[in-house]
């Protein structure tokens, strides 16, 4: 599905049911595994690529070792997997190389190296200083106290969680700036405890007793529906769909918030000033809230984005493509975006729309190309997080046919 889409235009109708959400999917497979039940996670038959990426990465992880020799672990293009199991291979002592593809070589990974400063893990990284795989794990981590930056990415906070409880005694984890993205650590820190371990918040950061032993469940665990995948459907629905999800995830994931932020762009009166929203917590609902705003009576400028020029693509820049495509004169700012009043501009010729390579970017299109119809190249990038998207859009009605490149 890496061809051209041509998609609407057209409102949709009907229910559908989103994945499980990817992050609790992620963390309830490393916690399964490291209880010695990877069945203790329930996993879709048919998983997006980040979740195969870190099923293949634990079988490789927890693998007999052969002596001498690494374990070859292959991330895809998942920074998840890639930032919660470097820290996991460091506290079993596995020998590891860690690689990746499209973007995620060049996704920071440099704190885990300040923090494993001297406690016994070593990390190598290639000589170029723009990458960051292949990434050489060896030695094994001791207990003691770990310094992390909070507003780099909380996948670190939450791979050192997982992994410090496989230690021999107390560790700490010692914020050295505010936490961006809490809700992410707040699942990580669920998970941990539905597997039966604990981490108390302290002042400055988290306690890890170390020497603790996750346990499966008595019921295998089950991850809520993604509310990430679900805000696209509220975002067509805002511009005029008629969508119910049956399986919306809401008591954990900070994601549930797009609702509240889709009222108070609703809300905005035409011709006052533009909400202004910070979405450090909330960074992967910027593509459906721009896309939202860009109909919206004032408009918006979101900030405290600036971490999503190093995901999937650059995705500042890949949402202001999009909504230029469609018409809005949206613009990049320092550290976010600032979005017009809408409606959009029509264009004079239905566009082409390049998805980047970002699943969230294919999304965010396919629910604009209800207002308009676009030529959407890359659709295959949703396989990324929601593999039956496309299926799921034409089920509720969208219009999504292959199209010729002419």
């Amino acid at each position: 599905m890496n061809g051209l889409l041509r998609l609407g235009p057209g409102a949709l109708r009907g229910e559908v049911a989103v994945p499980p959400s990817k992050s609790l999917l992620h963390r309830g497979m490393v916690c399964a595994a490291l209880a010695g039940e990877p069945a203790a996670c329930r996993v879709p038959d048919a998983p997006s690529e980040d979740v195969a990426a870190t099923r293949r990465c634990l079988a490789a992880l927890l693998a007999p070792e052969d002596a001498g020799v690494p374990a070859r672990v292959d991330c895809g293009e998942s920074g998840t997997t890639l930032r919660l199991l470097v820290p996991v291979a460091a506290a079993l002592g596995r020998e590891a190389v860690f690689e990746g593809r499209g973007r995620l070589p060049l996704r920071p990974m440099k704190p885990y190296a300040d923090c494993f400063a001297g406690s016994g893990a070593v990390l190598r990284f290639p000589e170029d200083p723009a990458t960051f795989l292949p990434l050489s794990v060896s030695g094994r981590l001791r207990p003691g106290v770990f310094a992390l930056p909070g507003d780099v990415s909380s996948q670190f906070v939450s791979g050192l969680l997982l992994a410090l409880p496989l230690l021999g005694g107390p560790s700490e984890i010692r914020l050295l700036s505010p936490l961006q993205s809490r809700p992410y650590v707040d699942m990580t820190l669920a998970v941990m405890r539905a597997f039966g371990v604990e981490a108390p918040e302290t002042p400055r950061g988290f306690a890890v007793a170390g020497s603790g032993r996750y346990r499966a469940p008595a019921a295998p665990y089950e991850a809520e529906g993604d509310a990430s995948q679900a805000a696209f459907w509220h975002l067509a629905n805002f511009l005029g769909s008629r969508v119910s999800v049956a399986n919306d995830g809401s008591s954990l994931q900070g994601d549930s918030a797009f609702p509240a932020l889709l009222a108070r762009l609703a809300a905005a009166p035409a011709g006052g000033p533009p909400p202004r929203i910070d979405v450090s917590q909330v960074p992967d609902l910027v593509p459906a809230l721009a896309a939202a705003a860009a109909f919206s009576p004032a408009g918006a400028r979101l900030v405290h984005a600036e971490r999503l020029r190093l995901k999937e693509s650059d995705r500042l820049a890949t949402t202001r493509a999009l909504l230029r495509a469609f018409g809005c004169a949206a613009e990049e700012t320092a550290d976010g975006l600032a979005v017009p009043p809408g409606p959009p501009n029509a264009p004079a010729a239905i566009p082409v729309v390049d998805g980047a390579g970002d699943h969230r970017i294919v999304m965010a299109a396919a629910m604009l190309a209800t207002r308009a119809p676009c030529l959407l190249r890359g659709a295959g990038a949703v396989a990324k997080s929601y593999p039956s998207f496309f299926d799921d859009y034409r089920r509720a009605g969208g219009r999504a046919a292959a199209a010729s490149p002419d």
